[in-house]
């Protein structure tokens, strides 16, 4: 039953991984999506509750192209939730004298 279970779980892994781009896959395994598939294939063999992601290995070096990993970077930093500035920020908090910098 193990061996079947992580065979799904590979063949599974192994679509996912050959179908898109290193991005779509990056968002793929950080959704919850792939788990709820593995339960779904591994059901006939055996119940399974709870299923994650947790460690993916990488067995071939994907191509690499540092102009997108540069338009990565670019399309983050404009979606990025960077918030918003705390107000009253700038004021400096008194200290005791001989306190130590402790209150």
């Amino acid at each position: 039953e193990i061996r079947s279970i992580r065979a799904k779980m590979v063949s599974t892994m192994q679509e996912l991984g050959t179908k898109g781009d290193l991005k779509t896959l990056v968002k793929e395994l950080i959704s919850d999506h792939i788990g709820e598939q593995i339960v779904k294939q591994a059901s006939s063999i055996f119940p399974i509750k709870d299923c994650f992601i947790r460690k993916v290995k990488v067995l071939k070096k994907p191509k690499f192209d540092v102009t997108e990993l540069m338009e990565w970077h670019s399309a983050d930093e404009k979606t990025a939730d960077t918030g918003k500035p705390i107000e009253g920020a700038d004021t400096k908090e008194e200290t005791l004298a001989g306190s130590g910098g402790r209150l």
